[in-house]
């Protein structure tokens, strides 16, 4: 009796590790795997969403980043659900096999899913791309602006600050310097004390 007691507790675990063998796997949202292409792009893919789950695939080439989004129904495959790690982890050896992860990637195939309905596939939906250098350039270039902006700022200010040379006017020796001489007395005697050297100029140049 002992034997037999024993026995059906040893197929009643034996079932219950049976049960938990056959239970579908979840893979957690926002799980990430890592790999790289034929090409050393290095790139990571991301799931997300239940029945109808988002693929979003992010890599980075040779000063280039680019981008591409799948979407569709893998939980119709049965396979899928028993172990949908292993269905990702076959689209992950899909792409290692390719030189760009997004180009001509229109829908990705497992080999544990072909039999399984059209909607299981995941189609893209989105894709994109932008050298990494864009904003770095853009910054540099404003930069630059703003360097000569300034540098032209100054020039102006220097050229302000120079003093203003009066007119001379070139003179001869002998007669000239009597007639400045002249003219400057005249000056001193009808005009007044600030417009002396306006004064003797203009009737310097009357006197010839």
């Amino acid at each position: 009796m002992k034997s037999f007691t024993l026995l059906f507790l040893v197929v009643i675990c034996g079932m219950g590790g049976l049960g938990q063998k056959l239970k579908p796997k979840k893979r957690s949202n926002g799980e990430e795997i890592n790999f790289r292409t034929k090409t050393k792009d290095v790139c990571t893919m991301s799931m997300s969403g239940d029945e109808e789950m988002k693929l979003r695939i992010e890599c980075k080439s040779q000063g280039m980043s680019y981008w591409c989004e799948f979407t569709g129904k893998p939980s119709v495959c049965r396979a899928f659900r028993n172990n949908p790690k292993i269905y990702w982890n076959q689209i992950a050896v899909e792409l290692r096999k390719l030189p760009h992860a997004c180009e001509s990637t229109q829908v990705l195939k497992t080999t544990m899913c072909q039999k399984a309905p059209t909607e299981a596939l995941m189609k893209q939906i989105a894709a994109g791309m932008e050298p990494e250098d864009l904003a770095n350039q853009d910054k540099s270039v404003q930069k630059t602006s703003t360097s000569m902006r300034g540098a032209g700022k100054s020039s102006v200010k220097k050229i302000g600050k120079l003093p203003i040379l009066p007119l001379i006017r070139p003179t001869q020796h002998g007669q000239g310097s009597e007639n400045e001489t002249e003219a400057m007395k005249l000056a001193r005697e009808h005009c007044w004390e600030s417009l002396h050297g306006f004064c003797s100029y203009i009737i310097g140049i009357f006197r010839g």
